[in-house]
């Protein structure tokens, strides 16, 4: 990854690259892991499971982490569950989603699978996501009622086109993380415990500098989406 000086008052660790992979081949994606590439994103869950389960990834990444990163359906939480290295799911956005993930991690005898709560930022009615001004209390809820499920951050999308360079600061970026102080004030959490995932190929520099500690690139790694 290429990023600017880092503010160690923003960034809590050293940046997690996931790998969007969508649409992508196996081969593409076992010539990233072989340059040493572990995490990798998928939007669909059953693209996700086909590719997990496919023999050749199988057989040569046995420490693949697959980060699931699109909208989670409750009726394809069963078969996310079955996903194998499956290392966290980044789009919970409410209570019965959390339930239903929760209640198949149990039937599927998952230890434990770690969340991250989505938060709309930029309130588009597009997007999926909680609102921010609830998102202490999903964390909440989830802590408290899925012990199946380990809350490790929050991710959002924010706003698409939007330019640093000519527009400033990113509004999206910022409101996560002042949402993560939210979060950890309410709930007695160490900030340095709550991972930001924001960013992607288009601004994951600018995200780095505003605390995100997970970025989720595609275009710049794998070429457009065929």
């Amino acid at each position: 990854l290429r990023y600017k000086k880092l503010n160690p008052q923003l960034v809590t660790r050293p940046p997690r690259l996931v790998a969007v992979s969508k649409t992508k081949p196996i081969e593409l994606i076992l010539e990233a892991y072989n340059t040493g590439q572990r995490n990798f994103g998928e939007n669909y869950v059953q693209e996700l499971y086909a590719k997990a389960t496919n023999s050749t990834i199988l057989q040569n990444c046995g420490d693949i982490r697959w980060h699931f990163i699109g909208h989670l359906q409750r009726k394809s939480a069963k078969l996310l569950c079955q996903v194998p290295n499956l290392w966290v799911c980044e789009s919970i956005d409410c209570e019965k989603v959390a339930d239903t993930l929760n209640a198949q991690c149990v039937k599927c005898g998952m230890d434990i699978l770690r969340v991250m709560i989505q938060v709309n930022t930029s309130r588009e009615e597009n997007k999926f996501g909680c609102e921010t001004s609830y998102c202490p209390t999903l964390v909440d809820y989830v802590m408290k009622n899925c012990p199946k499920l380990l809350f490790t951050g929050l991710m959002t999308i924010g706003r698409f086109g939007y330019d640093p360079r000519i527009m400033g600061v990113n509004p999206d970026f910022l409101e996560l993380s002042s949402c993560r102080l939210v979060v950890c004030r309410d709930l007695c959490l160490a900030v340095g415990t709550v991972d930001l995932s924001m960013g992607m190929s288009s601004d994951y520099e600018h995200a780095i500098e505003l605390g995100s500690n997970n970025v989720r690139v595609g275009t710049s790694i794998f070429g457009t989406r065929d």
